[in-house]
């Protein structure tokens, strides 16, 4: 099995954690907490003076300074206009990414709050409103240096990087092949379907354990994987259960999304589409930082043979849900 050899974590001690902060002027009192994050390494920090800090350490080589800082100009976009979205703090210059012996990293205001309920009616279309206007400032511009959500970056190049580094069994790689080329042909058809969407700006990564609620509504965290993409991308994941279950919740999202920003429903030909998508690139996405022992640790069922089993059967699911008709809010 040939794999990368991804940046190391390993000389990211609590010490250099510290002195990071020590180094802009942030001086914490020894609390650190690692918060669940894997792609980054994330910790709450408590501070000597104020409230404890969340401070993210990116890992290298996945993104240019360049698409980090626009990612931050992004949300800062939407705290101006008031949307509750957690910002990167800036130090006197306006810096808010920092470097510290070979470390990139941003450091963030703590947000408390619980996941939403998203059996709540009133809560999703609250969730939808929100969402709508983080749409509407997406669309005022261009990412320039972040990719664009696509068949080849989320489907055609994972699905041929685990064909050929060796991480399907060779009992089970003539399956995963077949499979997989044909839940592609069933993405493409679902784009040929919907035509020619609006791409904006989204946060890219919009399921429930990034919003936060609290008595005053939700709160909107983690932009990482925020690129170009249809609106639908962050919509979908918020929906769950049987189909008549998911018809309800969308009609919710949508009851306050269109409040602040129009909708297309050739959109919704995409839902399985991008869910197809996201479980090829999420299998590739272990693969590729299987060398990080963080990902042993947290993903111990990666690489078995039930673990490929269970691939090939969720994308045959994923080829029949693509041929129903798409969802449409009631």
């Amino acid at each position: 099995m040939n794999t990368p050899n991804p940046a190391s974590f390993t000389t990211l001690t609590p010490d250099t954690v510290l002195d990071a902060l020590d180094s802009i002027g942030l001086h914490g009192d020894g609390r650190l907490l690692a918060l669940n994050s894997y792609e980054n390494r994330v910790y709450q920090i408590g501070m000597e003076e104020g409230p404890p800090l969340v401070t993210k350490f990116y890992r290298p080589q996945r993104w240019s300074d360049a698409a980090i800082l626009e990612e931050h100009g992004f949300v800062q976009e939407l705290v101006e206009r008031e949307i509750p979205v957690v910002a990167a703090w800036a130090d006197a210059d306006g810096r808010t990414l920092h470097q510290f012996e070979g470390f990139r990293f941003a450091v963030f205001p703590r947000h408390g709050g619980r996941a939403p309920e998203l059996e709540d009616r009133a809560t999703l279309e609250w969730l939808g409103r929100f969402l709508g206007r983080i749409h509407a400032v997406g669309g005022l511009k261009v990412y320039q240096q972040r990719p664009t959500l696509d068949i080849a970056s989320f489907g055609e190049d994972p699905s041929a990087y685990l064909l050929a580094q060796g991480f399907v069994p060779d009992d089970l790689l003539e399956a995963y092949r077949s499979t997989v080329t044909q839940a592609l042909q069933g993405v493409r058809h679902c784009f040929e379907r919907a035509g020619s969407v609006r791409h904006l700006r989204l946060h890219g990564d919009c399921h429930g354990s990034n919003v936060l609620w609290t008595d005053a509504g939700p709160h909107f965290v983690d932009f990482d994987d925020s690129r170009m993409g249809p609106a639908v991308q962050d919509l979908w994941m918020l929906l769950s259960g049987e189909r008549k279950d998911m018809v309800r919740q969308l009609s919710d999202l949508l009851a306050g999304y269109e409040d602040f920003c129009d909708f297309e429903p050739r959109e919704l030909y995409l839902i399985e589409a991008l869910r197809t998508l996201r479980l090829i690139h999420y299998a590739a996405w272990i693969a590729r930082r299987w060398d990080d022992p963080a990902f042993a640790v947290a993903f111990p069922w990666f690489n078995t043979q039930r673990y490929w089993q269970d691939r090939i059967l969720e994308l045959r699911e994923q080829i029949a849900l693509m041929d129903e008709p798409p969802l449409w809010p009631a």
